[in-house]
């Protein structure tokens, strides 16, 4: 049983060394109820070697931030990508570039808040209109 309507999981890790051993020792839990989203946020070197991944349960507002930023040092750069996305355990993957680093709303299962109002619109229109018309 789910612990509440809509409710869904998501990878979790904090500065794994890699997406492996990210989802490998990921705790299996569900996400709290203010949450919506899976973030993924990879740091890795110019030769794309993983430095670390963290993912976990997000609120909306922390997915505005989706892409990738290049962090140049005098001895080393590194790259930080983002990526959100919506789903049951949707964050398998890490987001190593602009294609990826994306904000993806892929539904599953899942019925956003505007799906919801648009569906209760939808069934008010059609009281409506058949009351109208009989």
């Amino acid at each position: 049983a789910t612990p509440f309507l809509y409710s869904f999981k998501c990878f979790t890790c904090d500065s794994a060394p890699d997406n492996y051993n990210c989802n490998r020792w990921a705790e299996d839990k569900w996400c709290p109820q203010d949450t919506d989203y899976c973030l993924t946020i990879h740091h890795f070197t110019s030769h794309g070697k993983s430095k670390s991944v963290t993912k976990r349960c997000a609120k909306k507002e922390e997915c505005h931030f989706v892409g990738c930023h290049h962090h140049h040092h005098r001895d080393f750069g590194h790259t930080e990508c983002t990526s959100c996305c919506e789903g049951m355990i949707c964050n398998v993957d890490v987001p190593t570039n602009h294609t990826n680093a994306v904000f993806a709303v892929i539904q599953s299962g899942r019925a956003p808040s505007t799906s919801k109002r648009t569906l209760s619109f939808t069934a008010l229109l059609t009281v409506v209109m058949t009351t109208l018309f009989l």
